[in-house]
């Protein structure tokens, strides 16, 4: 058996797929950068990967893990390309997904839309059975009726079965009742049940996340199997480990069994490289800026940590509103989605007024100048046209650019807004940056910080061509861009420890909790927990517990996130966590209510294994380091504070030595990204060969 050598990172997005090969020992990066094949992604991955491998001259066996990121599975709910699934629930709760919560996400919108619901009402059947709040039994799920019912819905067509059943958050008896009923006669069938996929106490939301998963279950193991097989093929005898959405990685086998934890793991991964880089370089507080090909997305990273939350929204009908898609309660990391990607298309709306995205042209058939058929102007186009992107140097020179196809969309839509195509391209650039900001400072202020006081460091493939205007617009100061900022997200999925987070709804008062009960609860999780990472691979002596509560004040909606201590709780550890909520209370809300009762939702426990240790490799920082030894030409790009093009020295970013110091204008090109300083702004190049540059507002 080869020693191994590298490990490999693989980051699926919907334009490129993204590669990071790091030397385990001297800490080497290699990166690399591939279109995605939105038809096959199996293809586009497999022949990134032998790219990749070839160019650094290993074998598949030599690597030591391979670590997958993709937004594969939100892409399937987004597009509704998962499986026809049927959904089985209590008698009188069939309707639930079109009820929704009965709350208007916007009150002055009385045509307020909604996405239509995964599973059709034909395919959603009602189970004679019930449990009461209490958890006690009722009555029983029938084997009959449930067997005749299952029949019908296959002679639909039906793929995979969803199972929610009233209070099976309390008592599951039921939901396993019928899994057991369903499995004897189809084994194969997949099934997802509510009591294991979100087993907390909101009825809707809890249905919504099951539902989820069970309709991406069928093509998601499907995919992985399938890349476990192209893996082994190629000689690669270790084991596939995937990205979810909390920030921390879990084996395939408990990623086809629980998918719907997948849903956010490429943006997941670049929070989690921006959390790594806010150590590496001693900046406690970032914010990260991940523009792809399809969106921006953005996450505050505080202490070196970024955020959390215990849900998410997929698929809504208005990108910025809350409430306008589907909820699902899984732990994710505290991302939100701030604007377009690179592939996003603008177009006028009906006001006149010019809108980026939130389509995107994809990796098929792209933005006008890949040349692939695409003819609608997008942010890529209006990058190229701008002079921030060279056309025979994109992806390293392995794609070119048609600058003229760029200019034939955007004069379509200058024409229309009585604009030459440059100015429709700045336009675009200008749309895309002050939505981001905005969006972003929108976030930083509802947390009650001052974005000012942040570093940005930001990467995907468009982010560092829009870092230094977006920092312009916070008023940031400092801006970082990764060494192979394309595809930090991928390098993000090396820096995730195996975890597997669970949590159970045992509501109630903090003065009157059943300790007895949830030392139960945390007892039954941790036993989960660690045979999860036992069958990982991870030694016992090496896994971590971290607990945690769902709390708020009597009356209120949202809850905060409370720790709880390790050891056996009883009714004296009431006071600590009572004064450790109202720290966290005084925190976020600059206020405090003690007259008021605290009261629990959920109980949750994190189990992880060790922290992966990512040691980069360092560079000799020399005094009279020249950064004109990377010089590449020059070539004229457009800034609006130098109110037109400026001719601009280009730097190859892999031949710029540590300590160099560039002032701007200037471009500088990597395979993967282009960054653009402005006028009177400036950069100097770090001994881990990152660039940090300094913004002047």
């Amino acid at each position: 058996m080869t020693e191994p050598t590298h490990s490999l990172s693989i980051d699926i997005g919907g334009t490129f797929t993204d590669f990071t090969l790091l030397n385990i020992e001297s800490g080497e990066l290699n990166v690399h950068k591939v279109l995605t094949d939105p038809e096959n992604p199996t293809t586009a991955l497999m022949r990134g990967v032998a790219e990749l491998l070839e160019t650094v001259g290993i074998a598949a066996s030599a690597l030591q893990v391979v670590v997958h990121s993709t937004t594969l599975a939100t892409n399937a709910i987004i597009e509704r390309k998962g499986a026809k699934i049927a959904l089985l629930t209590t008698e009188g709760f069939r309707d639930v997904l079109e009820m929704r919560r009965e709350q208007i996400y916007d009150m002055h919108d009385l045509h307020a839309r909604y996405p239509d619901p995964i599973v059709p009402r034909s395919l959603r059947a009602e189970i004679s059975e019930r449990t009461d709040r209490d958890g006690n039994v009722f009555q029983a799920p029938n084997a009959e009726q449930s067997a005749t019912i299952v029949e019908d819905l296959l002679n639909q067509g039906v793929e995979a079965v969803a199972i929610s059943l009233l209070h099976s958050y309390k008592n599951p008896e039921n939901e396993q009742a019928l899994k057991e009923q369903i499995s004897n006669r189809h084994p194969d069938l997949p099934l997802s049940l509510s009591s294991e996929v979100a087993p907390v106490i909101n009825e809707y939301e809890r249905t919504s996340t099951t539902v989820a998963d069970t309709y991406i279950k069928p093509s998601v193991s499907r995919y992985i199997q399938s890349v476990e097989q192209e893996l082994a093929q190629e000689g690669y005898e270790g084991r596939l480990l995937v990205m979810h959405s909390a920030g921390g990685v879990m084996d395939a086998n408990a990623a086809m069994e629980r998918p719907v934890r997948m849903l956010e793991s490429g943006p997941a991964a670049g929070a989690l490289a921006a959390g790594f880089y806010s150590e590496l370089l001693g900046e406690p507080d970032l914010i990260s800026l991940d523009m792809g090909g399809t969106t921006a997305k953005t996450c505050v990273i505080e202490g070196g940590k970024p955020g959390h939350s215990n849900s998410i929204e997929v698929a809504r009908v208005h990108r910025f509103k809350i409430g306008s898609g589907l909820p699902i309660l899984i732990p994710v990391l505290d991302l939100i989605e701030i604007g377009s990607g690179g592939g996003s298309i603008a177009s006028l709306d009906n006001l006149g007024l010019l809108r980026v995205g939130p389509l995107s042209a994809g990796a098929s058939p792209g933005p006008a100048c890949y040349g692939l058929g695409g003819t609608q102007p997008t942010v890529t186009d209006a990058n190229l046209m701008l002079g921030y992107l060279n056309p025979e140097y994109f992806l390293g020179g392995r794609m070119t650019l048609d600058i003229d196809a760029a200019t034939s969309a955007m004069s379509s839509l200058g024409s229309d807004m009585g604009m030459d195509p440059i100015e429709a391209a700045w336009g675009i650039y200008n749309v895309v940056t002050e939505s981001m900001a905005a969006a972003a400072r929108i976030h930083i202020i509802g947390r009650n910080k001052d974005p000012r006081n942040y570093a940005i460091v930001a990467f995907g493939g468009a982010g560092p061509a829009h870092a230094c205007e977006v920092a312009r617009i916070l008023g940031a100061t400092r801006v970082v861009i990764p060494l192979g900022a394309g595809v930090t997200s991928a390098l993000g999925c090396l820096a995730a420890p195996l975890s597997f987070e669970s949590v159970r709804s045992l509501p109630g008062l903090l003065e009157t909790t059943d300790w007895e009960s949830v030392n139960g609860l945390y007892a039954e999780m941790e036993s989960w927990g660690r045979d999860m990472l036992a069958n990982s691979g991870v030694p016992e002596d090496q896994v971590r517990l971290t607990r945690t509560a769902d709390m708020r004040l009597v009356g209120q909606i949202h809850e905060i996130n409370v720790p709880i201590p390790d050891d056996t709780l009883a009714q004296t550890s009431a006071e600590g966590i009572e004064s450790d909520f109202h720290q966290i209370y005084q925190q976020l809300y600059s206020r405090r209510n003690l007259s008021i009762p605290i009261e629990v939702q959920n109980w949750r426990l994190l189990v992880s294994g060790p922290q992966p240790i990512l040691n980069l490799q360092e560079q000799i920082v020399e005094p009279n380091a020249d950064a004109r030894v990377a010089l590449n030409g020059s070539r004229p790009a457009y800034f609006a504070n130098a109110n037109g093009f400026v001719e601009c020295p280009v730097y190859h970013r892999y031949k710029l030595p540590a300590g160099a110091e560039i002032s701007g204008p200037a471009i500088i090109e990597e395979e993967e990204s282009t960054t653009i300083i402005r006028p009177g702004d400036s950069a100097s190049v770090d001994r881990w060969l990152n660039l940090l540059i300094r913004v002047n507002p």
